[in-house]
């Protein structure tokens, strides 16, 4: 498995709307086994990623589908900068399946 936990920093004001595009935008996507979206609970403008993928092709093949295209396009604007950016190798637990 493939995995990635990672911070974006919205602009301020725009974490709700950052976030529902991201909900929105991110459903259906094959080999994906968990794709969690967080706002944090102390800063403002920060959401966190956490995705876990059955590869690393599978990520890079998420970035070419349509709805993931247009979340990017449409967020862009809203995203003042990244945080943390960590890739991990995920080993099971709860909600995973399997």
């Amino acid at each position: 498995m493939y995995g990635i936990i990672g911070q974006l920093k919205a602009t301020e004001g725009n974490r709700d709307k950052l976030i529902e595009i991201l909900l929105n935008g991110t459903q259906d996507m094959p080999g994906c086994v968990l794709y969690a979206i967080s706002a944090d609970a102390t800063d403002t403008v920060s959401i966190w990623i956490t995705e876990f993928w059955m590869t690393e092709a599978d990520h890079q093949a998420s970035l070419q589908l349509p709805s993931v295209q247009a979340a990017i396009a449409e967020g862009r604007p809203m995203i003042a900068g990244f945080g943390a950016r960590h890739i991990v190798n995920p080993v099971g637990g709860f909600g995973m399946g399997g």
